[in-house]
């Protein structure tokens, strides 16, 4: 069914009104904590581009450089155009395979990386113009996939191009944090700024960062906002540090060794911390250890007046929420995908029960029935118009309206590489779209997944198919959603269904000959790439029928 240009002209100025805020969430777990003993490494909401390729490893010659770019998550240039050229650093002679998008997630060696925009003291930031600092997080991320194949030494690198070229900030003015992930650990990774007027020749450093190792049976959630507490730059097994991690603090005011409290890194440069942050540290701890402490009462009970009463909140001092939690059941991927998607059910951050959606109840003729029940509109992504106009409070959900992309990577030592790190992707909105799983030797994306121009339809785009879906449920969002589920939940139950097979006579494949283990693996996650399309320009079109004025 082709759509026609009114039509789609209509949905692009809708998709023009929708905020374009960026906010990630990062979800991790060792490997004694996880059901599996994978380790597990997770983002949602990445970059604009969401188009994802694979970029081969290459052998370069003794001397080459490496171009360092800005424009990584521009979804407006061509697939293989990361924009402008900001500088140079030495290229490695060999560099591995990897998966490129806006923030480049896994390699053939199942390193993985997550990343979260985190917030900063104002004096931290820095421009394009107003230093020398040219890395970008994104392109730090690219550069550790294509020369390492473990957490410790990538986290390592990272530091050592913020400290050398400088870190700059690409997503807003905000500072970055990463989890790096390999299938024996995880690191946590922070990076802030040292602000304006930084050069390479003032011998100083060009970031601040530290990094804390996540220990094998706990679990940590980034919140766009730094979780590294106190650091013991001597304890070398569980923290890395660059040389200025807290003198900056010291020179500039934000810290008095002679005070005689601890030093505390999160405290030290990070700006106050909004409810974007809290109420998603709030969630992940109850959810995942609720009897560690007496949190916070912030369920709804019933009574959706909470969710407009802002004065029995209680504002807990962010220490609350420690570095890394053991959680009381282990992590799952499914149970990663569930969390990604939530939209705060049944708290006072769910938007759909603001009191501003309740309407007048009815009975089996249509009358009034006494009761008040939730509009069928009632939707956890309204625009900014409509919050406007129902003066709904504006909560910041997990998953999001204009997610863009998010990941899960599944690490598994005990297969080969090829074959054990998986890569389960969404696009767009992970409430509503679906998530499928790449391998991280597989050699090619499907053509849909690699199609997205924001300004332009294309009607062979996974992101366009999703996002289309996306938008036309917010016409009736609650009978939506259930149409919506009856489609995605048993696309994805049949690629769990199939998934122990499928990697059975992988494996059997690649004991003969590994490259055709990697091509039967591609066809395969392929095929499920172009299966995820078809049925959600198929679910657009139900929807069209479903939802339209024609049935009012």
């Amino acid at each position: 069914m082709k759509l026609p240009a009114t039509l789609i002209t209509l949905l692009l100025a809708l998709l023009a009104a929708t905020s374009s805020a960026q906010a990630c969430t990062i979800i991790a777990a060792g490997k004694l904590a996880t059901a599996d003993g994978s380790v597990l490494v997770s983002q949602t909401d990445t970059g604009q581009d969401s188009r994802i390729y694979v970029a081969h490893g290459r052998e370069y010659p003794e001397g080459e450089l490496a171009p360092v770019y800005f424009g990584i998550q521009d979804a407006t240039n061509a697939l293989e155009d990361d924009g402008d050229v900001l500088g140079y650093i030495p290229q490695a002679r060999r560099t591995y395979t990897y998966f490129h998008t806006a923030y480049s997630h896994i390699n053939e060696h199942q390193l993985a990386i997550a990343e979260s925009t985190t917030a900063q003291r104002p004096e931290l930031v820095v421009t394009r113009d107003t230093g020398e600092q040219i890395m970008t997080i994104e392109q730090a991320m690219i550069f550790a996939l294509q020369r390492h194949t473990r957490a410790r030494a990538a986290a390592a690198f990272i530091g050592e191009l913020m400290t050398t070229y400088g870190f700059l900030p690409s997503s807003g003015d905000g500072s970055e944090a990463l989890v790096i992930g390999d299938p024996e650990e995880a690191w946590v990774f922070e990076v802030f700024g040292v602000g304006p007027g930084w050069t390479r020749d003032s011998g100083k450093p060009g970031a601040i960062w530290a990094a804390q190792r996540i220990p094998d049976d706990h679990a940590v959630m980034i919140p766009n906002y730094s979780i590294i507490e106190q650091i013991d730059p001597a304890d070398t097994d569980r923290f890395m540090v660059s040389n200025n991690y807290r003198q900056e603090a010291i020179d500039r005011g934000w810290y008095d060794p002679a005070s005689g409290k601890p030093f505390i890194w999160q405290e030290a440069y990070s700006e106050l911390p909004g409810e974007w942050a809290t109420g998603r540290f709030w969630l992940f701890h109850t959810r995942y250890a609720p009897s560690l402490k007496d949190w916070p009462d912030r369920t709804l009970d019933g009574d959706v007046y909470k969710t407009l009463n802002q004065y029995f909140q209680v504002v807990e001092p962010l220490s609350l929420y420690p570095f890394s939690i053991k959680p009381e059941q282990p992590f799952t991927v499914r149970e990663i995908m569930a969390f990604q998607r939530s939209v705060f059910e049944g708290t006072i951050y769910d938007i759909t029960a603001q009191p501003q959606w309740l309407v007048p109840g009815r009975d089996a003729e249509g009358k009034f029935d006494g009761s008040y029940v939730k509009s069928p509109l009632a939707t956890p992504f309204p625009g900014s118009n409509l919050r406007e106009l129902l003066k709904l409070t504006h909560r910041r959900p997990v998953a999001r309206h204009r997610g863009h992309s998010g990941m899960i990577a599944q690490l598994r030592g005990w297969l080969p590489d090829a074959i054990g790190g998986v890569y389960w992707i969404f696009i767009d909105n992970p409430h509503v779209g679906p998530y499928v799983p790449m391998y991280a030797g597989n050699l090619s994306t499907h053509e849909s997944y690699r199609i997205y121009d924001p300004e332009q339809y294309d009607e062979r785009s996974a992101r366009w198919a999703f996002d289309f879906v996306d938008n036309l449920a917010r016409l009736e969002f609650q009978s939506a959603i259930e149409d919506i589920r009856a489609t995605r939940d048993p696309f994805e139950q049949a690629i769990f269904d199939e998934q122990a097979a499928v990697e059975e006579e992988a494996l059997v494949r690649y004991e003969k000959d590994p490259r055709a283990a990697r091509e039967y693996l591609t066809g395969w996650s392929n095929g499920k790439m172009a299966q995820a399309t078809e049925l959600y320009v198929g679910l657009r079109n139900q929807l069209i029928v479903n939802y339209s004025n024609n049935r009012e």
